[in-house]
């Protein structure tokens, strides 16, 4: 069994129904120059009950596809 991604972000967009786009921040080193880096991602999450809103906190989980784009749901609002 494959255990599944959890991830933390910021909601940027909740303009869709039953869907909100995240964007999760990550930082790594840099591999010659040990420098802090930022990877920034956008993911389309599903909101099943629209509670999420924009500026709001959230972790989200992988899960099976749910559409073209969508492949994480919500689990809770951190703020």
């Amino acid at each position: 069994m494959v255990k599944a991604r959890i991830l933390e972000g910021k909601v940027v967009s909740d303009r869709m129904n039953k869907t909100v786009t995240v964007l999760v921040k990550q930082r790594s080193p840099h591999k010659l120059y040990k420098r802090s880096l930022v990877k920034r991602k956008r993911f389309k999450v599903h909101d099943e009950k629209n509670e999420a809103k924009t500026g709001d906190q959230v972790r989200i989980v992988e899960c099976r596809p749910i559409s073209k784009e969508k492949y994480f749901r919500l689990v809770e609002i951190i703020k």
